[in-house]
């Protein structure tokens, strides 16, 4: 447990001077911002799949999506809305992908908590392709099911992430 202000200010300072968004949320990085919500920051990726393509990023450092409080995630997901719209106003584009990578397993490069609004175009070479899984039986699925299930209802109860 922290058992001082100065710890906490500490690890703020930390994530402002490693994490290149903290460091953008704070001023100290050059970005196009394109919006900014009271939880939540967006500007342009700098490496986009497609011109337009945005980060909808909290101000706060939360490393992932499961780290979010329910009040932050409803800000952002407002700002997500908001800057969606303004990029199908603005560029036209055919579609538009809405994605969050979460671990490094799932292609997360930054560790702290964003979404992507990806403007698509046909024939822009993005393809997404995925090798999907068939269960062995019912039987399998609902086991998996009454795993998930069980931790659906305890955190329910607690409120916290157990």
């Amino acid at each position: 447990m922290k058992s001082s202000s100065n710890s906490e200010s500490t690890e703020v300072e930390n994530h402002v001077s490693l994490c290149p968004f903290c460091r953008i949320v704070a001023g100290e990085a050059k970005a196009e911002i394109i919006y900014e919500g009271v939880s939540s920051i967006a500007f342009l990726d700098i490496n986009p799949i497609n011109f337009g393509h945005a980060l909808v990023v909290s101000k706060g450092h939360f490393s992932d999506f499961s780290e979010l409080s329910d009040d932050v995630l409803c800000d952002i997901v407002s700002s997500l809305k908001i800057v969606s719209r303004a990029i199908i106003d603005s560029l036209h584009p055919a579609g538009f992908n809405i994605f969050n990578n979460n671990g490094l397993a799932a292609g997360q490069s930054v560790f702290h908590f964003h979404f992507h609004v990806a403007p698509r175009y046909n024939g822009d070479g993005l393809k997404i392709r995925t090798q999907l899984k068939v269960y062995e039986s019912p039987e399998q699925m609902a086991e998996y099911a009454k795993m998930i299930r069980g931790k659906i209802e305890v955190n329910d109860k607690s409120g916290e992430r157990k």
